[in-house]
């Protein structure tokens, strides 16, 4: 305050950005304080320890949290969760079993320059880069988890805001059981052979109508042909998504789109997925009533309790190219289906609305003076 009134802008700056001060420059999200509580404050890593322990609790008190996180902020995860869990544990009466991963290096991909051959650095030697979100699917598939929630770090807010979050978050997952539940009982059906003409149309009409999985050659299948096709398409990794209405955010949203075998079904789409050129899928585009907040939950097991191999699911055709630069020098980065994507593109899927109030990310610091954060 008094470097404030003093109009030391600068400094107040610096402090709070340069590893003399709170080296907020060089810090992730998940570690920055975010709330301000009447004793405490939190980071956006803290939030995540509240909201766990309001809504992913099982029955014998523990909750289960895994962060992604960079190998350069991992030790200071661990620390500050060694710090603050048992805080935690304290004041909502659960046991954490907390875990990190890191980005593989195996999903890494190789640059390109303008011309399109490979980029070399400096020293001659080539460079891979990150391959972007959709390489979380190899850290997803290592959680050993029947019902798994997934949202992004910044997307938090202090527990009085928190009763709508929780809410909705059991609702969704409420959906996924259920739907789960259905699922189960067809494929044990199928398995048992024992099943009627009336139980198959009642499966199609469940694929069709519930799932939203269109097959426009599925008329044409013989007998055999069809029970197979159904139980494929029944036995798959499943996801319930959170969409808010749309308020003009920038990013993706929930579409019906045609696969590349020519089925129908339910995808998130990203603008870089969409022809914005084409004025008739750019119109589509723009039109679109909902918006994809990153509110997942997902279930990783079939029905005889074997986990999914999830890179199995993925479409790997569904990567894109963007631009970035190295030592001053512009590249072309190969950016791998994006995780709730391409990654995700052969899941069964359904979309639920849920309030605008459960989104509230932070993406940059000015969103944190928004009422919400407060």
């Amino acid at each position: 305050p008094a470097l404030v009134a003093l109009g030391q802008y600068k400094a107040v700056v610096a402090n709070l950005l340069e590893p003399k001060g709170l080296n907020y420059g060089q810090l992730p999200k998940g570690l920055l304080l975010f709330h301000s509580y009447p004793k405490t404050s939190r980071t956006a890593m803290e939030e995540h320890l509240a909201e766990g322990a309001m809504y992913a609790k099982n029955n014998a008190g523990e909750v289960n949290i895994h962060f992604t996180v960079s190998p350069e902020h991992k030790e200071l995860f661990e620390q500050l969760v060694a710090a603050k869990a048992g805080d935690y544990e304290e004041k909502f009466s659960v046991k954490y079993d907390i875990s990190f991963s890191v980005q593989k290096p195996s999903t890494d991909t190789i640059a390109a320059d303008m011309e399109n051959n490979p980029f070399r650095d400096k020293n001659g030697n080539l460079l891979f880069r990150p391959g972007g979100h959709g390489a979380l699917i190899e850290n997803l598939n290592d959680v050993d988890a029947d019902v798994v929630f997934v949202k992004n770090i910044d997307n938090v807010v202090p527990d009085s805001f928190k009763c709508s979050t929780v809410i909705f978050k059991k609702v969704i997952a409420g959906v996924l059981v259920s739907l789960q539940e259905r699922i189960f009982k067809y494929l044990e059906l199928i398995d048992s052979g024992k099943y009627s003409h009336d139980q198959v149309e009642d499966m199609i009409h469940f694929l069709q109508e519930d799932l939203c999985v269109k097959n426009p050659e599925m008329k044409l299948l013989e007998d055999a042909e069809l029970i197979l096709y159904i139980k494929s398409k029944l036995n798959r990794p499943l996801r319930v998504c959170g969409m808010v209405k749309n308020v003009g955010e920038p990013g993706g949203g929930p579409f019906l789109a045609v696969n590349s075998d020519g089925t129908i079904s339910l995808q998130i789409l990203e603008s870089s997925q969409i022809d914005l050129k084409d004025p008739e899928k750019k119109a589509m585009f723009e039109q679109g009533t909902h918006f994809n907040p990153v509110d997942l939950v997902c279930a990783l097991k079939n029905y005889k309790g074997e986990k999914f191999n999830l890179p199995d699911y993925v479409d790997k055709n569904t990567g894109f190219i963007s631009y970035k630069s190295k030592d001053g020098r512009e590249l072309k980065a190969l950016e791998l289906p994006g995780l709730w994507n391409g990654a995700m593109s052969d899941w069964n899927t359904i979309f639920v609305e849920v309030p605008i109030e459960t989104f509230n990310p932070v993406k940059t610091v000015n969103d944190l003076l928004r009422q919400e954060h407060q």
